[in-house]
């Protein structure tokens, strides 16, 4: 077995790139898919992938790439969207052009990657990094997935669905919808039917998001370094007895105060900047039935907690999120329908407007999005459930929240600049909580 410093980017090769169709045609009535409001504001960005990893213990004799195909292929017809192309801000053209499936082969072992997961192999474990798709898919596709597999038959399942369409849940709604329809090939008769009426709730408006007046925020990519850290839940609740605050804002909160620490020894004229972190917020359950359990689209808002310089202490930033979070959630977040739900997004751009007018741009954006929660380990396509799920960002001040497969610990993706990185990493109030980049196959004893 070769040691883990071998599993590199270079040892991945893409070996085929198919389109995969829905197995039956998308009815004439069904071939526009018109968007919500919530959908429209998004840009034609891809939902941050999600890394499925499976070890070679219950793969079956057959080759699983023409299975994992063919059920695809079957699930399309009740997710036609996803094998349609955007058609600007507010549409989907659902043409059955397809899906985008590659596979590549990872020149080592699964146990090599996850002893010492490494951010840059992981990327070239995703599809849109694959220049020749990226060429043809970016901006127009739905619905892009890679499976990798490594030299012990392990495999990697990597889906990226666009933003436009999908938000953390409905990602996950379909990804198990296929993963049952192929352990099950009878299943497919027994599927939830997927809602796809965002627009008819909240209907999109030409032009909404060109006249809020607020600066585009463009994602920087260049100079950027990504680590891993998983917090242990332990030392969490500890800290969550004296100060409150659930895991995630207390994992968010203990993340900002290094990250703008880091920022403020780097750049200490950043230190008289208003900090902002934009937690996704998910509003579904609020809805109340309008928004069923398998509807898709975007059901969330990013609220935009508002730190001042001087607010750096744990307490204080966990206090503002969950005054923030709860005001949302009491004032606003069952509002998203019809004209109450055009008035309240006007009113939370308006508010945006304000707070960047008013810092005259002297301001630093931290985004989180947390899957913790999210039952991505019981993911099974008939091989068993995952050996480990991940995923990450790789746009400056994102960090990216999962549960850990056993439910004991946190793990944070996070990208920051190469300066501020090489500050935070070493935080030691950040270690004492969160270890950096530790084994992902803790208690794995699969035959790899």
């Amino acid at each position: 077995m070769g040691s883990p410093a071998t599993c590199t980017q270079s040892l991945v090769n893409i070996t085929s790139r198919k389109i995969i169709r829905p197995s039956s045609p998308t009815p004439h009535h069904q071939r526009t898919l018109n968007l919500s409001l919530l959908d429209q504001i998004f840009p034609p960005t891809l939902y941050p992938a999600i890394i499925y990893f499976y070890s070679s213990d219950h793969f079956p004799s057959n080759d699983v790439s023409e299975s994992l195909q063919r059920s695809l292929s079957k699930a399309l017809v009740q997710f036609y969207p996803l094998a349609g192309r955007l058609n600007g801000p507010a549409s989907v053209d659902c043409n059955d052009e397809g899906a985008y499936f590659l596979e590549a082969q990872v020149n080592c072992q699964l146990l090599d990657l996850l002893k010492l997961p490494e951010h840059s192999l992981l990327n070239n474990l995703i599809p849109e990094f694959d220049p020749q798709t990226a060429h043809s898919a970016l901006g127009s596709a739905v619905l892009l997935v890679q499976m990798s597999r490594f030299n012990c038959g392990g495999i990697a399942l990597a889906v990226s669905l666009s933003h436009k369409i999908a938000d953390g849940t409905s990602y996950q709604i379909f990804v198990r919808a296929w993963a049952d329809i192929h352990r099950d090939h009878e299943y497919e008769s027994q599927l939830m039917v997927p809602q796809f009426n965002g627009a008819s709730l909240l209907p999109a408006k030409d032009y909404f998001v060109n006249n809020l007046g607020l600066p585009k925020w463009l994602p920087e990519y260049q100079g950027l370094t990504t680590r891993r850290f998983v917090f242990d839940v332990t030392k969490i609740a500890n800290l969550k007895a004296k100060i409150g605050g659930t895991n995630v804002q207390l994992v968010s909160a203990i993340i900002l105060k290094s990250a703008r620490a880091a920022s403020y020894q780097s750049k200490p004229e950043t230190s008289s900047t208003t900090t902002v972190l934009s937690q996704a917020v998910s509003f579904r359950r609020s809805m109340g039935s309008v928004v069923g359990e398998n509807a898709m689209g975007n059901w969330f808002w990013p609220v935009q907690v508002v730190f001042k310089p001087n607010e750096m202490e744990l307490h204080e930033l966990v206090a503002n999120m969950r005054r923030d979070i709860t005001d949302f959630y009491n004032e606003k977040a069952g509002k998203f329908k019809g004209e109450d739900g055009f008035l309240v997004m006007s009113e939370l751009f308006r508010e945006r407007g304000e707070l960047y007018r008013n810092t005259k741009g002297c301001i630093s954006v931290y985004r989180a999005t947390s899957l913790c929660k999210l039952p991505v380990y019981e993911v099974d396509f008939g091989w068993g459930k995952p050996t480990w799920v991940t995923g990450q960002s790789n746009q400056k001040n994102v960090f990216v929240l999962f549960d850990t497969k056993r439910g004991d610990g946190i793990e944070a993706w996070v990208t920051l600049d190469e300066e501020d990185m090489a500050i935070f990493e070493t935080d030691k109030e950040l270690l004492s909580f969160a270890s950096l980049n530790p084994s992902a196959s803790v208690n794995h004893h699969s035959r790899m």
